[in-house]
This record gives C-alpha cells, structure tokens and sequence, in this order.
C-alpha cells in the first residue's frame, strides 16, 4: 500500500520519527546539570493503520458504487500490539485487532472472508515484509452484524533498530548554558534525524483492498 499517513490509531509504541522516548515518557529535560534530553528509546515498532485501509465496502454488483449497491461494510478497530524487544537478534512484535461488519441483506446465514495485510516499514518509506491473511465472518440467519479477531506478526532486525552510538550520544548529551549547541536541537541535524529515521520501524496493518476499493476509500 503507498498510502503512508497514519490515521488516529496509532497506539503508545509510536515513536516513528521523533525517537526519543518509549511508552512510559516523553523525552525529559535535565537541567540540573546542564541541559539534555534522557529517555530510553524503545525498539519496539509504531503501529498503525494506514489512510484508507482501515474500511472495506463490498458491493452486489461490481461498478456500482452508489448507497443502494452496497452489500457489505466492514471496518477495523481495536489494534493492539505485544511487543518483545528484550530477546535474541530479532524484535517480535504481534498485532491482534478486530473486525466489525455490516451486511444489507439479513436473509440466510453467510460467511464473508476478507483480506488483510502486515507490513513492516522502515524509515517511513522502505518496505521490509509484507504478508496477507484472510479473516472470515460469519453472520447468522436474519443478523446484520458481525464481528471477527485477527492477529499478525512482524519481525525487526534488532541492529537496524538501534540507534549507532555516536549519534545517541549526540541527543542524550547534557549541554551546559554557554555551550555553542547548548540551544539547538540535535534532531536539527540531517545526520541524527537520518540516523534516527533508519532506525525507526512501523508495523501497518489494514485491509488489503483493490485499486477500485482504495480508490473508493479516498473519494468518497
């Protein structure tokens, strides 16, 4: 999928670009030595689901995309992510969401299998991996609803997610007022903030839809 932004269901782990703090903080300002920024940069991947991948319109005839066509209508909600960072050369990150759906017709029972992607983002544009699953729901005789849970898994290279020594040194450094950097930003600089980007991962995960189906989902 080229679509990037990330929509409000970007969970705690989010720490894309900025990089600079874990769950628990924000990236604290010392000044009671000097000034610097201390935090522990968490491994772990941002997680989110992509514009416009995160819905799915099924309609009864193909083409038809006015309000009276549509079959069904199903939306992903609740991702969650567990994330290992602490084991072994590899960063393992599971995500479970939910799928909620909505059928026209309630007549007989029905099963309704949809596509869905994980993917791995490095530095906000290079794809790592990418895999695709189906979920299936099932709807009973005379229900419109239905819900269904779903899991994916992704694996980071955990030297990739690392920041190089020089370059956490470089943001963590206390600064003394006086210092001729004691005011600037480290991530000022295109070398910290390409290293931090390099080293910062993203696990997306969203419908895996059609070029009609995105298209769709941007328009309407």
């Amino acid at each position: 999928m080229n679509a990037r932004r990330l929509t409000a269901t970007v969970l705690c782990s989010a720490a894309a670009l900025t990089a600079l703090s874990g769950c628990k903080t924000k990236g604290d300002i010392v000044v009671d030595q000097g000034v610097g920024i201390t935090a522990v940069r968490s491994k772990c991947p941002a997680v989110g689901i992509p514009d416009y991948t995160g819905d799915v319109t099924l309609f009864r005839v193909p083409g038809d995309t006015t309000a009276g066509n549509i079959d069904v209508v199903a939306a992903m909600t609740d991702v969650r992510t567990q994330c290992n960072q602490d084991a072994g050369d590899k960063v393992f990150a599971q995500v479970s969401f939910k799928i909620a759906a909505r059928r026209n017709d309630t007549s007989g029972a029905r099963q309704v299998t949809l596509p869905y992607f994980v993917t791995v983002l490095q530095g906000g544009t290079a794809v790592v991996s990418k895999r695709v699953g189906n979920v299936t729901l099932n709807f009973a005789d005379g229900q419109d609803r239905a819900e269904v849970s779903g899991t994916g898994s992704a694996y980071i290279d955990r030297a990739a997610a690392t920041l190089p020594d020089d370059i956490r040194e470089r943001i963590t450094r206390r600064r003394k007022a006086g210092d001729a950097d004691a005011a600037v930003d480290p991530l000022s600089d295109q070398k910290v903030k390409a290293a931090v980007a390099r080293a910062s991962f993203e696990v997306l995960v969203g419908f895996q839809l059609n070029e009609s189906q995105l298209a769709y989902n941007a328009t309407r």
